[in-house]
């Protein structure tokens, strides 16, 4: 069964850092990454790894968010910085089977910033 699961998420005054988790099960993922769907918002990219191995970054994150990966561990990592209000989202895992052409989503974690 393919599985991905979040965890980390949490309420962080502005400024504050927050570390989500994913870990996957049951299948090795051509390409993982964050996502976030904010209230009356549709979902949209936070950071990426492509399935050559580089990163990706929504602007509004750049240089305080780190996308990272443990290969051996099938999971990969968000680490948040300098958060924002407008950081606030439910925070979703994706994965990536290139040979299916299907995506797989984590049920997601909340993250709330107050200012």
């Amino acid at each position: 069964q393919v599985q991905l699961v979040e965890s980390g998420g949490g309420l962080v005054q502005a400024g504050g850092s927050l570390r989500l988790s994913c870990a996957a099960s049951g299948t090795i993922f051509s390409r993982m990454g964050w996502y976030r769907q904010a209230p009356g918002k549709q979902r949209e990219l936070v950071a990426t790894f492509t399935s050559g191995g580089s990163t990706n970054y929504a602007d509004s994150v750049k240089g305080r968010f780190t996308i990272s990966r443990d290969n051996a561990k099938n999971a990969v990592y968000l680490q948040m910085n300098s958060l924002k209000p407008e950081d606030t989202a439910v925070y979703y895992c994706n994965g990536y089977r290139i040979l299916y052409q299907r995506d797989y989503w984590g049920r997601g974690t909340q993250v709330t910033v107050s200012s």
